[in-house]
């Protein structure tokens, strides 16, 4: 790799318009990348978070003055940049359907707007909402925001749009080329960028104009994360700059990232599952040693913010992340390519004062897969007129649809014709095999269906369990 294959990418982004600022920061991950630097957080470098207070105890120390102005000066920020290619989307993910309210069909953004709308009414405060949108999501986003007839916001933008990069070839360091779709060849930096972003939107400080103080940031396929007043105060509070939420473990959260303490700067760092060290695999999965992860969901000082970001003009040095792909993430067989990446949770390391809080479950229900739609779309849970996806203990069966013939949201949709079926019973929900359900299928305990070895149908008003569908007689 020489400084050419760099300079070819650097070209590439002012030739599409890219700023100076935009450039400077992918030269900083490029840098990194190319001299190697694989950034080990050892196990005996760090100490876990095990004593964190929960929000529930936090809540009963603070008046309710408090939590009420402190919502007053908070601003929310959506990360909104995805288009939801691995389940096969061709637009933003924020615009796939979720469950109906009131007959009407609800997406990501419908919720998210209902649950501002609603928190603005109900406690009679400004609370901007702003999107980072990438090229690819802004135009339908935007055009669907402007259609619910409850939003307005005039005085603070809805949206700034974040950098984007050209995913390069391992073994050059040139910029890929893709003919066949040019648009292909560019990724976002990971959410990371969205510090830089806001840096150069400059509405850090049009939000200081409005009186806003406090800034919670979070991604838009998280539906959990709903503005609360008792978080807002919770931040308030502690006084500090920065503050995660982070969740209790389960099983299925083993390999999320997760807030350390280092031993060696006592500063809280983000440790991601790629910055575990293969000898400490065993340990950082352990839910007894680690017992909380990062739900993504971010609270900042916009005064603090400004300081940082002015102070690194404009560039946090947060770890880079080596993200593994093919140049058409839904095929395959197309050229390999490495996508630099940062995550927007490593800043806690860069804020002396940094504070975690244990939220519930509630907080986060995030939408990666396809597994996690059958969730949301079951009867788990109840959209309410707050718009909260409210459910009983946010305690989830373990979802597994093969990925043949469930992974892309067609061949899901296709396969799901009426509704997924009711989990209210269920502990799991494995399918293997091609398997098309009918009307009103209910899963009970251990629900699994085995491969027939060829298209299969669950009739209408079917039991699945552990044995596959259940016989319609008694024996």
């Amino acid at each position: 790799m020489t400084g050419k294959s760099f300079e070819a990418c650097a070209q590439k982004m002012r030739d599409s318009e890219m700023s100076e600022v935009a450039v400077e920061q992918f030269k900083r991950l490029y840098d990194v990348w190319q001299n190697d630097e694989q950034e080990w957080i050892r196990e005996s470098e760090i100490e876990p978070m095990d004593n964190i207070r929960h929000i529930g105890d936090i809540h009963d120390t603070i008046s309710h003055k408090v939590t009420g102005k402190a919502l007053a000066k908070t601003a929310m920020l959506k990360l909104n940049g995805g288009l939801g290619t691995s389940m096969g989307l061709q637009g933003p993910k924020s615009l796939l359907p979720v469950r109906r309210h009131k007959a009407r069909q609800m997406n990501f953004l419908d919720i998210i707007l209902g649950q501002v709308t609603t928190v603005r009414q109900q406690q009679g405060v400004k609370l901007p909402l702003t999107f980072m949108n990438s090229y690819h999501t802004s135009k339908e986003s935007i055009a669907r925001i402007r259609r619910n007839r409850n939003f307005h916001q005039d005085e603070i933008p809805i949206e700034f749009l974040q950098n984007r990069e050209p995913k390069i070839v391992g073994a050059t360091g040139a910029p890929v080329s893709f003919p066949s779709d040019p648009d292909l060849e560019w990724c976002p930096p990971g959410h990371g960028d969205v510090f830089t972003s806001l840096w150069e939107s400059g509405l850090l400080d049009v939000l200081q104009n409005e009186g806003m103080e406090y800034l919670f940031i979070s991604n838009s396929d998280n539906l959990g994360a709903r503005p609360s007043s008792t978080v807002s105060g919770a931040f308030a509070q502690s006084g500090a700059s920065f503050m995660v939420e982070v969740a209790r473990k389960t099983d299925a959260d083993r390999k999320g990232g997760q807030i350390v303490r280092s031993r060696q700067t006592g500063c809280l760092m983000l440790r991601e599952m790629t910055q575990v060290h293969p000898d400490d695999k065993e340990a950082a999965t352990d839910v007894n040693i680690h017992p909380f992860f990062n739900t993504n969901n971010i609270w900042v000082r916009i005064s603090a913010l400004k300081r940082l970001l002015k102070e690194h003009k404009g560039i946090l040095p947060l770890p880079v992340i080596r993200n593994l792909k093919t140049v058409d993430p839904t095929d395959p067989s197309t050229q390999n390519v490495i996508q630099l990446e940062t995550a927007m949770g490593a800043a806690v390391s860069l804020f002396e004062d940094a504070v975690c809080v244990e939220v519930s479950r509630s907080r986060f229900l995030p939408v990666k897969t396809t597994n996690d739609l059958v969730i949301l779309r079951s009867d788990r849970f109840h959209l309410t007129d707050a718009f909260e996806m409210e459910d009983g203990n946010y305690i989830f069966p373990d979802i597994n649809l093969d990925t043949r013939y469930y992974k892309n949201i067609e061949d899901f949709d296709e396969r799901f014709p009426y509704s997924v079926p009711s989990l209210a019973a269920a502990n799991s929900f494995t399918v293997e095999g091609d398997w098309t359900f009918g009307k009103d299928v209910h899963c009970f305990a251990d629900a699994h269906l085995s491969d027939l070895g060829r298209p299969s149908y669950v009739p209408n008003g079917s039991f699945v369990g552990p044995q596959g569908i259940e016989s319609d007689s008694w024996q």
